[in-house]
């Protein structure tokens, strides 16, 4: 079933314009939210950065965000999702087109639907590999917006390079990875780059880092470089699919002793106490 509007429709009938700018410019807004045992996990969180993403682009959102909880409460009640995600995005709507924003009086266009998706456990506990490349993005990332392909080419990178994802820098600054933040430890501190319009302000990143501020993990928000990086003594990426992710290898050299190391190991256990798994 599709959410379209305040519809909920089988996927056969459901159906936008090709004039919609979502479809033609990538005009719009999007989220993903986790679903743990039926509950979409930190959703408040999420719903404040679809109203700051949609402030900072001008877009009116189609419903009151209570109104829009209702519907994504009703579709996975519909679904009966227990593990998986939802994805919601919303568009400056249908008009003839044209850079410039619609006449006003346009309606955003919201679709959203659910998906079973199980958690990546064996990653999780193992790590992945990560390469190493220039970030191309454009430079409103804190936005969370449709026009995703730097991500995708950086992705597809590491699919062809054989490894878990992209680490991405600007000039050697670490930013991000291709759809996730990455964090790295040195001498027991956590390393992440600070919330600005280079990186997503990734609701998972904030969740870890409060839990460190918990567990008297200290945290530095600071730029930190591919040479910092590289001397690290642990390295994870977070995410809302993904959660605590160790990353062991980058560029085929070992993370510190190549496994996931305790700080991580700490932050994955108080994480997935949060999720009541």
């Amino acid at each position: 079933m599709i959410l379209i509007d305040d519809r909920i429709v089988p996927e056969a009938e459901a159906s936008v314009s090709y004039l919609d700018r979502g479809y033609v410019f990538g005009d719009g807004i999007y989220e993903v939210i986790r679903v743990y045992n039926g509950r979409l996990y930190e959703k408040e969180a999420h719903y404040d950065r679809l109203v700051r993403s949609a402030g900072e682009i001008g877009l009116s959102l189609p419903y009151p965000i209570e109104t829009l909880d209702r519907l994504l409460q009703d579709l996975l009640g519909r679904e009966a999702v227990g593990d998986g995600t939802v994805y919601l995005q919303v568009t400056r709507g249908v008009a003839p087109r044209t850079h410039a924003f619609p006449p006003a009086g346009t309606k955003p266009v919201l679709v959203a639907y659910c998906n079973e998706l199980a958690r990546p456990l064996d990653t999780i506990r193992d790590g992945l590999t990560a390469i190493t490349r220039p970030d191309i993005r454009w430079l409103r990332c804190d936005i969370k917006s449709l026009n995703l392909l730097g991500s995708v080419l950086a992705k597809q990178e590491a699919v062809e390079q054989g490894a878990g994802d992209v680490i991405l820098h600007r000039e050697g600054t670490v930013t991000e990875c291709s759809a996730s933040n990455v964090m790295i430890v040195k001498d027991g501190v956590v390393f992440t780059h600070p919330a600005d319009h280079f990186i997503l302000h990734g609701i998972t990143r904030a969740v870890v880092l409060r839990l460190a501020a918990e567990r008297g993990i200290e945290v530095r928000e600071i730029p930190y470089t591919l040479d910092e990086l590289r001397q690290a003594d642990e390295a994870f990426l977070t995410s809302t699919t993904m959660e605590v992710t160790p990353i062991v290898r980058i560029d085929g050299s070992a993370v510190g002793s190549g496994r996931p190391g305790p700080v991580t190991r700490l932050l994955q256990e108080a994480f997935e106490a949060t999720i009541g798994a």
